[in-house]
């Protein structure tokens, strides 16, 4: 069989080692020496295989951290650490215990590795007690299934680097829960997990890279390849084929295949048991059918105009939105909501959903046409007031968000949206080089909609194709799952909300049974005319070893998920169990493995955190985290700032920071924190040293949110006597800031009667209003929040003082 292998759009030759800011020694710099990824896919479904290769390149022991991305679908099923003609297998323990046992290892003088979780796609490595000169292997094997983004397309995505997010919140006091750059917060308190350290421009490739790809189409009609970054092709043996990466590709971007095939309409269902013949695994392929009749529908597009997306992406970002207006027909209704720091609409269209009528799509579009990228990424207020412009439930209702997904609060937005999602279907569109695809994946999944990731501007067209399809009405809605003569094993099947069935998109559901792998299963649901709506699909039994791992994942991933948004007290001990029992890693477990032999005399080693690549298309690292929002505030090009670090550091990355929405149960305390009996103790934050309203005394939570207001009036009384200014920090320092206190504070039965009616009064409050009216406003902003934090009024200075 010959397959065509095309480039995809906006490849570029690989970078020569050379710049501003190169560095080279005979022994290396830095730990980590390569990467090798080698991927078998067979069908629809991917085993790779991981090895991430250390050198001590110090005169001293040596310990190594290296935060790095892995597929957010991709099962964890095994690690294994090579060193000095020794093979140590890892084992799958609960978190807390696996790091008791890293720990131990060290101060004893061994050799350890241990692998976490620290969000779907984010993983942390250590790896301790490297003798000076040595070099430690890691080997980390997976499975994935392969994403269709059609009925004639799936996608191999494998990611290569973790890059800055954006961290909102207060910093937590106490010692920090890992070794990134940036502080743990109150919304992110892991926020020190994914933030590594970030390589100066122009620094020589640090790591080999090297990248096969194995084909087996297995009977899938496979008609062409398309890449992402530039590859090599062989021919294989019958209908195999061979990709590999060229030399001198760099850790800066995703690696993605997209397969093509000839397009099938079926339903597929396979039955694979379990060695034991007791239980088994199902996966059930449900291909579209039928057409789907146009009904009114109420749209908004949540496009992110972050400093995270300058260049290329804004541009993307522009496009995307804009043909989904053009799309709208005039019985549809929609609004546009743009944010960076603070959320903006196209002028003349109001506060709530305007008609798709021809003047207003233009309004929109030329509003679109306007936006530049600026500011921080605070996401969650106009998500939040999408979902509350979504609420007439006689039409169909329809969230998009256009986001690079660079954000580290994403179970903060979890827990506070998915309740407000029930019959909102949610969209993302993923645009960058290197997404936050686990995010954008998980966003979309509670919102019972899809995820579109875009990489390149000449990538657009194809996935806004796609788009279109998804936003229009579904063949189906209300699916369900029924069986005949196959016993489902209770509250296994994933994803546990099926959701719509789209034109073009196929669905995909697994699940376990027990008995004989034999019988049906039928879906059925409601089609857009109102009719009944069914498809069936007889069990055909197949043998894949894969099939187990990758339910597995899909399933933990959904008990994560009712984790973060609250579940029941004994659901921890569930997904520990469920990890530990198929053997694949998730946030609640670890792998570690432990060398038997004693190499060093047990003192402290050297510890050095890997440095990553500022992802292709980045600008330049900023000048340090706890100021890093500033990266994301300005509207210059990233890369005119200077990059500064602080004496025999890594240089600091572009820490996204900002303004701090908190919310404290947003993360679960065992995600990136140390369990009881396990590492560190966090300390809690500090209460504010200012003295507390009498009235505001002992009320549960409430110093957090004074504490996040203080820190904003800190900011405002710090700005000069200037009308614009004074409307610029009102509206860009203080709104959003106070609207989401204020979201916040309701949902924990807090009064919130002064600050809410502040909120509406800046809301309505008009930029162009004279000077007057502005420090009016302006004088009461501040009283409020000096009532509300108990901060006392600074003192006048004597020339300023009244007659």
């Amino acid at each position: 069989m010959t397959v065509r292998i095309l480039p995809l759009p906006e490849t570029a030759p690989p970078v020569p080692d050379r710049g501003f800011g190169a560095l080279s020694t005979d022994k290396g710099n830095l730990p980590l020496d390569s990467v090798d990824v080698h991927a078998s896919i067979t069908g629809l479904a991917a085993g790779i295989d991981v090895v991430q290769g250390f050198r001590n390149p110090f005169d001293t022991p040596l310990e190594a951290t290296y935060i790095f991305p892995l597929p957010d679908r991709a099962a964890v099923t095994a690690l294994r650490m090579e060193a000095a003609d020794r093979v140590i297998e890892g084992e799958l323990k609960e978190r807390g215990q696996a790091r008791q046992d890293y720990d131990t290892a060290i101060a004893a003088g061994q050799r350890a590795a241990i692998a976490e979780e620290d969000r779907p796609d984010v993983f942390t490595m250590r790896v301790g007690n490297i003798l000076p000169g040595e070099r430690v292997t890691i080997r980390l094997t997976l499975h994935q299934p392969l994403p269709h983004e059609s009925a004639s397309s799936a996608t191999f995505r494998f990611p290569l680097v973790v890059a800055p997010r954006y961290i909102p919140g207060a910093p937590l006091g106490g010692d920090r829960a890992g070794s990134g750059v940036a502080d743990d917060t109150h919304a992110v308190p892991d926020a020190s997990r994914i933030s590594p350290p970030v390589l100066l421009p122009g620094f020589p490739n640090p790591v080999r890279l090297a990248v096969t790809v194995d084909i087996d189409p297995a009977g899938l009609p496979l008609t062409q390849v398309r890449s992402a970054l530039h590859v090599v092709a062989e021919e294989g043996d019958g209908d195999r084929t061979t990709l590999r990466l060229q030399p001198g590709e760099r850790l800066d971007r995703d690696f993605i295949l997209r397969l093509d095939f000839a397009p099938q309409e079926s339903a597929a269902l396979t039955l694979i048991p379990d060695e034991s013949g007791e239980e088994g695994t199902f996966s059930l392929t449900v291909l579209p059918s039928g057409e789907a009749r146009p009904s009114p529908r109420d749209v908004v597009l949540v496009l992110d105009r972050s400093g995270s997306m300058h260049g290329w992406k804004m541009v993307a970002a522009r496009r995307a939105a804009a043909r989904i207006v053009d799309t709208l027909r005039i019985e549809d209704r929609f609004a546009v909501l743009s944010f960076d720091t603070v959320t903006e609409r196209p002028r003349d269209l109001g506060t709530g959903l305007a008609d798709g009528t021809d003047r207003n799509r233009f309004r929109a579009v030329e509003h679109l046409a306007s936006l530049g990228a600026r500011g921080g990424t605070e996401m969650l207020a106009p998500l939040d007031e999408g979902c509350r412009l979504l609420a007439d439930s006689t039409r169909d209702r329809v969230l998009v968000l256009i986001t690079d997904g660079q954000v580290g609060n994403e179970d903060q937005f979890l827990a506070h949206l998915e309740p407000r999602l029930r019959n909102v279907r949610v969209h993302t569109v993923g645009i960058d080089q290197a997404v936050n695809a686990g995010f954008l994946n998980r966003l979309a999944a509670i919102g019972g909609g899809r995820c579109e990731l875009v990489e390149s501007e000449d990538r657009l067209d194809e996935a806004m194709e796609h788009i279109h399809h998804r936003i229009t009405a579904p063949i189906a809605t209300g699916l369900t799952l029924h069986a005949d003569g196959l016993a489902i094993a209770s509250g296994t099947v994933a994803p546990a909300r099926l959701g719509a069935l789209f034109p073009g998109v196929p669905l995909v559901i697994a699940g376990r049974f027990s008995g004989t792998p034999s019988g049906s299963l039928s879906v059925r649901g409601t089609a857009s005319d109102g009719t009944p709506w069914e498809q069936h699909a007889s069990g055909v039994v197949a043998k894949d070893a894969a099939a187990t791992s990758i339910w597995a994942r899909a399933h933990l991933r959904d008990l994560e998920d009712r984790y973060t948004i609250g579940g029941p007290e004994d659901l921890e001990q569930r997904i520990v169990a469920t990890s530990l029992r198929f053997g694949v890693l998730c946030r609640f477990t670890a792998f570690v493995a432990v060398d038997s032999r004693v190499s060093t005399d047990g003192g402290t080693p050297h510890q050095v955190v890997q440095p990553v690549e500022m992802p292709q298309g980045w600008g330049a690292p900023m000048a340090a985290p706890r100021v890093a929002h500033a990266a994301f505030m300005a509207d210059e090009d990233p890369a005119d700032f200077l990059d500064a670090r602080p004496a025999g550091g890594p240089p600091m990355p572009a820490a996204p920071g900002g303004p701090p929405p908190m919310v404290e149960r947003a993360v679960p305390p065992s995600y990136g924190a140390p369990r009881p009996g396990a590492g560190r103790p966090r300390a809690r934050p500090k209460a504010p040293s200012r003295p507390v309203p009498e009235q505001t005394r002992g009320v549960p939570g409430l110093t957090g949110f004074q504490q996040e207001l203080t820190n904003v009036l800190d900011r405002l009384r710090q700005v000069p006597e200037a009308r614009d200014e004074r409307v610029h920090h009102l509206l860009r320092d203080l709104l959003p800031v106070l609207g989401s206190v204020v979201l916040r504070m309701e949902e924990h039965g807090l009064d919130t009667t002064f600050l809410a009616a502040l909120c509406e009064d800046l809301r309505r409050m008009e930029p162009s209003a004279d000077e007057a009216t502005i420090n009016a406003h302006w004088t009461r902003a501040l009283q409020v929040l000096a009532d509300f934090t108990g901060a006392p009024q600074p003192r006048r200075p004597f020339w300023k003082r009244p007659n």
